[in-house]
């Protein structure tokens, strides 16, 4: 009787464990979607800007400068394999975004220009969408992070590998307001 006492608690132990492992990996599969969804949008993003830079490139030809970096970052964006590396990406990328923009403000036909209002709109529905996706994924981190720190899971989680995720961190000045001069 003993025995069988001791085999059907060493059962539910074990099947009490292998439940914290799926759990787990469900969280990280979360993770995972979540990550997926930002680089979708990004990439939107990255494949709408080059059509921007080209248009401006018509008006503003001699504001070269501005031009590469932008080119620069969309292209560091676009190759980041990482939360890290995107967020870093992300954050020149808006800093040169914001110098692009100021460009553009000196020419009043490309602000009247249909095609570049067009591609700005779709710019800016993106960066909400981009927004959207990166509180999602963040959420999935903060629980995925959260199950693997605290008792019970946390000996699961050590047992099979399972590490922090990152969060996609924005840009350390995005509390400062820019200061925009005329």
């Amino acid at each position: 009787m003993t025995l069988i006492i001791l085999a059907v608690a060493i059962a539910a132990l074990v099947f009490y464990f292998i439940s914290i492992y799926n759990e787990l990996t469900k969280e990280r599969i979360l993770v995972q979607e979540g990550w997926s969804g930002v680089g979708t949008f990004l990439q939107q993003r990255n494949d709408v800007i080059p059509n921007m830079v080209e248009i401006v490139k018509g008006y503003a030809g001699h504001e070269n400068k501005t031009l590469v970096e932008v080119t620069m970052w969309r292209n560091r964006s676009a190759q980041a394999q990482t939360p890290e590396a995107q967020s870093e990406a992300n954050t020149g990328l808006g800093k040169a975004m914001l110098d692009f923009y100021t460009v553009t403000e000196q020419y009043p036909d490309l602000k009247a220009n249909e095609n570049f209002l067009k591609l700005q709109q779709d710019l800016a529905d993106l960066e909400e969408k981009i927004n959207q996706s990166r509180r999602y994924y963040n959420g999935t981190v903060r629980e995925y992070n959260q199950s693997i720190a605290v008792f019970p899971k946390v000996l699961v989680a050590n047992m099979f590998s399972f590490k922090a995720e990152v969060f996609f961190k924005e840009d350390a000045g995005a509390a400062t307001a820019p200061k925009i001069s005329f």
